[in-house]
């Protein structure tokens, strides 16, 4: 038995009052029955509200779905591992839209900012997490500064980032596959109600967040019934998420660059820039390895150094653990971003690239970090080294020779069954 369009886009407008005209867009936008969202299903007694959008005594019900968080921290190649997820035609991936909520409480006043307790700021992003899993993003019209107009925004941190945002039925313009450098130009402005219904179209929600402290902090989203959800914990050596910081964000960054050129560490530099990410890192990987109950099947800790050197095989594991197929076209992105040599030195600084040839980028931090830092770091990180699998160096000679990798191999499984 098929649901009619008029039975599906009938029940998005009761659970979302949905515009006519926006409903009309997905309607001659998608094909298909259903688009696999809704499906109908039989029972013997049923509302009579819902027997009248199905024939025959069927009614329209969610097809299961997953809700995919990649739980990662700044600079630890979560924009590539994003993009892994991106690719699939069946996920509606939003990167980080938590931006917006941090946004929005740093915009408060001084006075209402030392009001405001860090469990409230938690507890805004675990609810915009809930709506965003439910497909509701008119929710984020609380947080998008200034605010959208009509459920339009020119204003959607990084849209472009995402497939389902830069398709039709959201990007009526789109006339080939989404792509960053076009998408802001040719889509216009985000209409928060279209993007709504494509994601009801998509079989599986993915997003990304570096805003998160610990995992422990998702417990209530993960014990939530509403919610099937899916944590894939990325992490990366610390060392290299300093170096790479150090990079794109230069001028948070400008005591430890001098202290990388001069040898010398200045007294204004910020230890806590690495030892928080550090703390963070190991309490959410202890709590995972830990296997408690609410984590069973929920989580997956993945190296990212493990994903650059073995794409194929890393990808196909994160995506038997979300449920999902790989298709050939994920197959396709991985080789083409993964053995890529950028062409301009632009194009390598973009703090956001997802292009790069992966096996030589994993530890090239090696090249770009002074003894003096490194040795510092694995003094501040020694724990966190230690547990995620990672060696250290005893001299600059050590650091500087590629041909002895610095990542072990795990000693445990990754994944909470």
């Amino acid at each position: 038995m098929e649901c009619s369009w008029k039975t599906v886009l009938l029940l998005v407008c009761a659970s979302l009052g949905i515009q006519y005209t926006a409903i009309r867009t997905l309607r001659d936008s998608l094909t298909g029955p259903c688009r696999g969202v809704y499906h109908c299903h039989s029972r013997r007694h049923i509302d009579s509200h819902w027997r009248d959008f199905c024939a025959d005594g069927w009614i329209p019900i969610v097809t299961p779905r997953k809700h995919i968080l990649l739980f990662a921290t700044t600079r630890s190649g979560s924009s590539f591992t994003g993009q892994l997820l991106n690719q699939h035609p069946d996920v509606f991936y939003v990167f980080e839209p938590l931006y917006h909520v941090q946004q929005a409480f740093t915009n408060y006043s001084s006075r209402l900012r030392r009001t405001l307790d860090h469990r409230v700021l938690l507890g805004a992003y675990r609810d915009l997490l809930l709506n965003l899993y439910t497909c509701d993003l008119r929710f984020m019209e609380n947080y998008i500064r200034p605010q959208p107009q009509h459920h339009v925004t020119n204003s959607f941190f990084r849209r472009s980032s995402s497939h389902a945002l830069c398709s039709p039925p959201v990007c009526s313009g789109a006339d080939e596959p989404p792509d960053e450098t076009w998408c802001p130009k040719k889509c216009g402005p985000l209409n928060l109600t279209l993007a709504s219904l494509s994601c009801l179209s998509r079989g599986h929600v993915a997003l990304k967040t570096v805003r998160i402290p610990e995992v422990r902090d998702l417990q209530t989203l993960t014990e939530d019934p509403r919610l099937d959800m899916r944590i894939i914990h990325l992490v990366r050596d610390p060392r290299a998420i300093l170096a790479s910081r150090m990079t794109a964000f230069s001028d948070q960054f400008r005591a430890w660059k001098i202290w990388n050129a001069t040898g010398r560490q200045p007294r204004y530099v910020d230890l806590t820039q690495i030892t928080s990410t550090c703390r963070d890192m190991m309490a959410s990987a202890e709590t995972g390895l830990q296997r408690p109950a609410w984590l069973h099947g929920r989580y997956l800790l993945v190296r990212y150094e493990d994903l650059a050197f073995n794409p194929k095989d890393k990808a196909t594991e994160i995506y038997r653990f979300v449920g999902l197929e790989m298709e050939d076209r994920v197959r396709t992105w991985i080789t083409k971003n993964t053995k890529c040599n950028v062409s301009s030195l632009s194009e390598w600084n973009y703090k956001y690239s997802t292009s790069r040839n992966s096996k030589e980028t994993a530890e090239s931090w090696r090249l770009r970090l002074s003894f003096d830092i490194v040795r510092a770091v694995q003094i501040l990180c020694n724990d966190t080294l230690a547990l995620l699998g990672y060696k250290q160096v005893q001299s600059a000679a050590d650091l500087r020779n590629l041909s002895h990798s610095l990542v072990d191999q795990w000693t445990f499984q990754a994944s909470v069954q």
